[in-house]
């Protein structure tokens, strides 16, 4: 059936491609306005995205996006500001201002674009009133360690910011708003991607707290307190803040594994998208979908060989070890232990932006022989996954899959490649 390396690295390559924003953006940008047009943006892809803008907008504009380091591109009327990502940092919150003084004082007649990708929440910093940014840093590392959802994470960065959960929102009106979004969201829910700063959120700051009780997070105690006080509520549903505003998704994960599903029939395999909004514990789904490859090669169920397993959405990760990881180097490490070095299987998972949580690499990808191989170097892969240390293990065999910054993010793309 070929080289089943090289179908991987494909499929996930058609992924990305799927979604960039130079081939999604233009039919979504609005009719220019009788006044000004500002363009604001976080994320990822932010500075993609604002290039696209720029060549498909033939009209007077301006304004300026943030984007994580190393992720820029060359553009000529929107500034591009590069912060910190995921622990956000004092170029994020200099950016944040900028964007929020940027967009105050419109009007009905002004148009506002705004570009949001995964990624956002911590490039796009403006503590409340309370909290400092050293505040937000140290609660933010917990966060990640934590094991909790982005829905969970989200929810917590709005009600401890003065620019998410809606907030930005509050500063466009009445000026009309167009946002356009590339989803990182399991469900492609607008108000979760990068914290819903021109969306309605339905969250409290009731829920902010639980989080934190759920995940015995009890520090900084200013971030406490400040969830406890009496303060006002981030922008909900039915407010006219909101009238003006039209919101659209660009790019999707759910696309973006059509797109590779579509690679795998050009090459002689049945795809299987299983999902696009898989969440849970990297380790744990790794060992559902262990058990369905094998129901496949055992049964030809629920599809017949050979064939390809596609997955999206977002795992998680509960840090107790000390190695280097990223959630989709510990959900194939984890996969490579359920299988066992079951024949005729390989794997790939990788986040689409390139960066595999912190790391430098993508993701990585597994061969029947993975463990075998490992084995012979004095690889234990069952106490590396206990330490979390599945970058180490990949990076020993050689199968790491780096790529560098994609300059998109439709979330985790995850494949499973079973052969005759």
């Amino acid at each position: 059936m070929g080289n089943q390396r090289e179908l991987l690295r494909d499929l996930f390559d058609g992924a990305v491609q799927a979604a960039l924003p130079k081939h999604t953006i233009k039919k979504y940008l609005p009719d220019p306005p009788k006044g000004r047009t500002i363009v604001v943006g976080c994320g990822k892809a932010a500075a993609t995205m604002a290039q696209a803008v720029e060549k498909c907008w033939e009209y007077p504009l301006e304004g300026i996006v943030v984007t994580r380091y190393g992720h820029s591109v060359p553009t000529e009327r929107i500034k591009v500001v590069e912060a910190s990502h995921p622990v956000p940092d004092a170029a994020g919150m200099q950016a944040a201002l900028k964007i929020q003084a940027l967009v105050s004082n419109l009007t009905a007649e002004d148009l506002v674009i705004f570009l949001v990708s995964g990624g956002g929440s911590s490039l796009l910093t403006l503590p409340a009133k309370g909290i400092t940014l050293d505040d937000k840093k140290v609660l933010n590392t917990k966060l990640l360690h934590s094991g909790a959802n982005i829905r969970e994470m989200n929810c917590v960065r709005k009600h401890l910011s003065s620019i998410k959960g809606g907030r930005l929102a509050e500063s466009i009106w009445p000026a009309h708003c167009v946002t356009l979004a590339i989803s990182d969201i399991p469900g492609d829910d607008l108000s979760v991607i990068a914290s819903g700063p021109t969306e309605p959120d339905e969250t409290t700051y009731k829920d902010a707290s639980a989080i934190l009780r759920k995940y015995h997070i009890n520090e900084p105690k200013s971030i406490i307190e400040f969830l406890n006080s009496d303060n006002p509520e981030t922008p909900k549903p039915g407010n006219q803040i909101f009238n003006n505003i039209q919101s659209h998704l660009i790019s999707t994960p759910q696309r973006s594994l059509e797109a590779a599903a579509e690679i795998a029939r050009e090459r002689g395999f049945t795809p299987l998208i299983l999902g696009d909004a898989i969440e849970g514990e990297a380790r744990e789904v790794a060992r559902v979908l262990a058990g369905i490859t094998k129901q496949v090669i055992r049964h030809e169920q629920p599809i017949r060989r050979p064939c390809v397993l596609l997955t999206g959405g977002e795992t998680t990760v509960t840090v107790n070890g000390k190695g280097r990881g990223g959630r989709n180097a510990e959900f194939l490490l984890s996969l490579a232990i359920e299988l066992n070095g079951l024949a005729g299987v390989w794997a790939f998972a990788g986040d689409t932006d390139g960066i595999d949580g912190t790391e430098d690499n993508a993701g990585a990808l597994i061969t029947p022989d993975s463990l075998e191989r490992a084995r012979e170097i004095g690889l234990d892969a069952k106490q590396m996954l206990a330490d979390n240390d599945g970058y180490n293990f990949f990076s020993k065999l050689n199968d790491l899959v780096i790529t560098g910054p994609t300059l998109t993010n439709v979330n985790d793309f995850r494949a499973i490649v079973i052969d005759q």
